[in-house]
């Protein structure tokens, strides 16, 4: 008879996110609060990308990681605060890339770079970022400034890392993996901490809670990147072929290049190098050949299941529950 005692319980999409309903609403509360300015532009800017959809999966993250280690306590305002901070930080990052990447969709929505330009995406970027600071100083504990000036300096090198890799078809894995780890799963495992540290878990915990959210972010990423090859525009809320367009070589398309016969690899390459999406029949049918869609879904399931091992040494609790269910939903989800 099997042992259902190695099969850990894992929380549904809606029953994590039941389970956070009341934070949420508190960080929301609080989010549309401090974004206020009596600069107009800000606001509409601002109310534009926070109110366009998405999960909130990072200060979710934040306020269940508080729930598994705030014991009888339970969560507190510093809680919300940090999970703001960590949103902030987020949709600023959303607005910066967006002109990088020169977007004109996210989540189904025209970007804000394409409503009301560059110039205006790049500077309300800024003022969420420093308004996230303003948020983090209000707390006054210096671990907290530690943890989310080492995060967001990460952050930026990791734009600048994924820039160096635009069009360039040498990027092997390991430096795809790089810009995920500083792009990505630093604010998750940013999130993660702090919702232990806000507990005042002990360091060990506060540890546990970190690996916990880097490696969910490598999973949560390469998922992503997964999709943007499988999923429909509508789905996704964005543009299929959006990454080769950027001249980005995500974890599928590395795979089909070190995979390939040498006379696909050179085509390969130079898709890449030209950004042409008129090309993505050969790309895709490059991926399948190679199987470098199962070789990226079998990647992402393994950062999922070294964030599931993550947690192994915390109480259980429902709050525990629904963090090894956001591990298989990272992985498992369509959009």
């Amino acid at each position: 008879m099997a042992d259902d005692t190695l099969t850990p319980p894992r929380a549904s999409l809606p029953r994590i996110q039941a389970l956070a309903a009341a934070d949420m609403a508190a960080v929301d509360t609080l989010i549309r609060t401090r974004l206020a300015s009596d600069v107009i532009l800000i606001n509409q800017i601002a109310e534009h990308i926070v109110s366009a959809g998405g999960k909130r999966l990072r200060p979710m993250l934040v306020v269940l990681a508080g729930q598994a280690t705030a014991g009888t306590f339970g969560t507190t305002a510093d809680h919300h605060q940090l999970a703001a901070i960590i949103e902030f930080i987020h949709t600023s990052t959303l607005l910066h890339d967006d002109v990088v990447d020169e977007s004109d969709l996210r989540r189904g929505r025209s970007t804000a770079n394409a409503i009301w330009g560059n110039a205006a995406s790049v500077l309300v970027g800024d003022f969420l970022y420093s308004r996230s600071f303003q948020l983090m100083v209000e707390l006054d504990r210096m671990e907290v400034m530690q943890v989310l000036a080492d995060t967001t300096n990460r952050i930026a090198e990791g734009e600048v890392l994924q820039l160096l890799h635009v069009r360039n078809p040498d990027t092997d894995e390991a430096a795809y993996l790089r810009v995920i780890e500083r792009k990505t799963a630093v604010l998750f495992a940013a999130g993660t901490r702090l919702g232990a540290l806000a507990s005042n878990a002990d360091a060990a915990t506060q540890q546990a809670l970190y690996d916990y959210g880097m490696a969910l972010g490598y999973a949560f990423q390469i998922a992503d990147d997964v999709l943007d090859y499988t999923a429909d525009a509508a789905t996704m809320g964005k543009n299929l072929g959006d990454d080769l367009a950027e001249g980005k070589a995500t974890l599928p398309l590395i795979h089909a290049l070190t995979r390939s016969d040498e006379a696909t690899r050179e085509r390969l390459r130079q898709i890449v190098q030209e950004g042409d999406t008129s090309a993505m029949d050969e790309v895709l049918a490059a991926i399948h050949a190679t199987g470098g869609l199962e070789y990226s879904r079998r990647r992402a399931m393994e950062y999922a299941d070294a964030a599931e091992a993550a947690l192994a040494g915390l109480p259980e609790s429902e709050a525990l529950d629904a963090l090894r269910g956001l591990a298989r939903y990272a992985v498992d989800r369509t959009h």
